[in-house]
């Protein structure tokens, strides 16, 4: 699972494996360590019909609902969005990317757009 933050926006990147376990389990976490602090972030089942979002003890948690978790775990759905106040909230799958890249992308999904860059290129 990536977590991207831009401005009053926050974007959870799941790669197939964390959508698997999402659906089985209700709930993925990842932690990153600044030496001696650490910023938690989650994703949770949630009782509302939408995403939501909290921030407590360092820990940021997006809410999701029952419905959404299965449709994306189960359809060629790519993701779901939702204004939780001010905040913008999306999470979607995690294709691979088109350029060359040096992290692990073979638990990506793979990128729809990819047949025609190819073939563009040729």
């Amino acid at each position: 699972m990536k977590i991207r933050i831009n401005g009053n926006s926050v974007r959870f990147r799941l790669t197939r494996s964390d959508v698997k376990q999402l659906a089985v389990t209700g709930k993925l976490e990842e932690k990153v360590d600044f030496g001696g602090a650490l910023l938690t972030y989650a994703i949770r089942l949630g009782n509302s019909k939408e995403l939501t979002s909290s921030f407590q003890n360092s820990t940021i948690t997006l809410y999701m609902p029952e419905r959404m978790i299965g449709e994306l775990a189960n359809t060629d759905t790519v993701g779901f969005e939702n204004h939780n106040g001010e905040l913008y909230l999306l999470v979607e799958k995690d294709f691979t990317c088109m350029d060359n890249v040096s992290e692990d992308q073979s638990d990506n999904y793979p990128n729809p757009l990819a047949k025609n860059f190819y073939e563009e290129g040729d």
